[in-house]
């Protein structure tokens, strides 16, 4: 029961934060003050307190938010535009997308578009692309993308977490299957 209220919880923190602050006030940086987020958190799931809500922060998986000086955003999915300042990552050779068969085919031919979000989100390992191509499809594919080439084409990749990264839109010349073992 615990761990159902901590998704819904964690889903609706990510609507506010991520795509519609509803009366919260967020700074250039997507943070907003704490206490507001639990005050606004407690309108529709009344038991939560900011033990809950940290613990929603410290056990999502893929590091979903961050919490700093009693200020809390989400690290990336936004659709509403945010600063998240994040810096250039320079050494990746590679990352992976988790996706659907249809999406598959559609991206090999037009490449990673943010759709309806600000970024392309990109997961660090295979294993973690095809979990989060599980969200959409039992049996996701796993697409790779060709970072190095890219950035020498002046694409650039940023961090979000240790398993998500983000890029603007990655054309098609740039993604192909993964193949285990490549």
């Amino acid at each position: 029961m615990k761990e159902e209220l901590r998704v819904r919880v964690s889903k609706y923190m990510s609507y506010l934060l991520r795509h519609k602050p509803n009366g919260l006030v967020m700074d250039k940086h997507g943070y907003v003050n704490l206490d507001d987020l639990i005050r606004k958190v407690r309108e529709k799931f009344p038991l939560v307190n900011d033990d809950f809500i940290r613990e929603v922060v410290e056990k999502s998986e893929r590091q979903r938010f961050e919490i700093r000086d009693k200020k809390i955003r989400a690290l990336y999915g936004h659709s509403i535009h945010v600063d998240l300042g994040l810096k250039e990552d320079k050494s990746r050779r590679v990352l992976y997308h988790g996706t659907t068969p249809e999406a598959a085919s559609r991206i090999l031919k037009e490449g990673l578009k943010p759709m309806g979000r600000r970024w392309v989100h990109l997961s660090s390992t295979p294993e973690v692309a095809r979990k989060i191509g599980r969200r959409r499809t039992r049996n996701p594919v796993i697409l790779e993308v060709d970072v190095e080439r890219a950035r020498k084409d002046g694409f650039r990749f940023y961090k979000a977490t240790d398993k998500v990264y983000l890029s603007q839109e990655i054309p098609s010349k740039y993604i192909r299957f993964w193949r285990k073992g490549d």
